[in-house]
């Protein structure tokens, strides 16, 4: 089974388009879709109607909490799937490519990793200033992380993953990127990168700020030191 895990903050205008599209796009393959919802607005309650109407749809709500790092985390002990997949609740990942990415997984991959920027994929969605962000992010990660230099888009928040990948691992992301925190601590062989082209928001506001970006800076340091300690190169 894939479990989908989706955090969420205030999305109350997407969740329900979200879960539209995502099942339409896997059809009759056996999934649930995991909100981590940290939400202060209607979002918990329209999540709440929507698992009434899907049974594969379920709502884990904390309260008082805040951060993508420690909703994802949540999500995976929450998950019942040997494949798991993560993506935004703000429809930037567009739900449809979740089809090529669970064939890829089932064609052998460890790890499926959606690229803006091998043929076919595009960054069209960002602004000057978030392209710059993202530029930024990937090079110093792929500077001193040399596991990410072979990803062409190792910050990116749309992935599936088998289960052991992330199984017993050392996962402490502190920012917003838990995907460079697999690619470096996970167990897994391969990976696969497939293309895809993030979308702009149409509904509600980004929640990139500068303190995030702080975040993963620390998250990097941390990498390196816990790599290294664990020999991993």
């Amino acid at each position: 089974m894939l479990s989908i895990v989706i955090p969420v903050y205030n999305e109350k205008d997407n969740v329900s388009e979200l879960v539209l599209r995502i099942e339409k796009a896997l059809g009759s393959s056996e999934h649930e879709i995991i909100f981590v919802d940290d939400s202060n607005d209607e979002t918990t309650n329209i999540i709440k109607d929507l698992t009434l109407k899907y049974k594969n749809v379920i709502l884990k709500h904390r309260e008082n909490k805040r951060g993508l790092s420690s909703a994802v985390i949540y999500g995976f002990k929450v998950a019942r799937g040997d494949i798991i997949s993560v993506m935004d609740g703000d429809l930037q990942h567009p739900p449809e490519v979740l089809k090529n990415m669970l064939d890829e997984i089932n064609n052998g991959a460890d790890i499926v990793v959606p690229s803006r920027f091998i043929k076919g994929g595009s960054d069209g969605g960002l602004n000057i200033f978030r392209k710059l962000v993202s530029f930024t992010a990937r090079y110093i990660g792929k500077l001193f992380l040399k596991k990410l230099r072979k990803v062409s888009d190792p910050t990116g928040g749309l992935f599936m993953v088998r289960r052991y990948v992330i199984e017993n691992r050392d996962l402490r992301p502190i920012g917003w990127k838990i995907l460079i925190e697999i690619l470096v601590m996970g167990n897994y062989k391969n990976f696969v990168e497939i293309p895809y082209s993030f979308k702009s928001r149409s509904l509600g506001s980004s929640k990139l700020t500068i303190a995030i970006q702080l975040q993963y800076l620390k998250q990097i340091v941390s990498l390196i030191v816990r790599s290294r300690k664990c020999n991993i190169k």
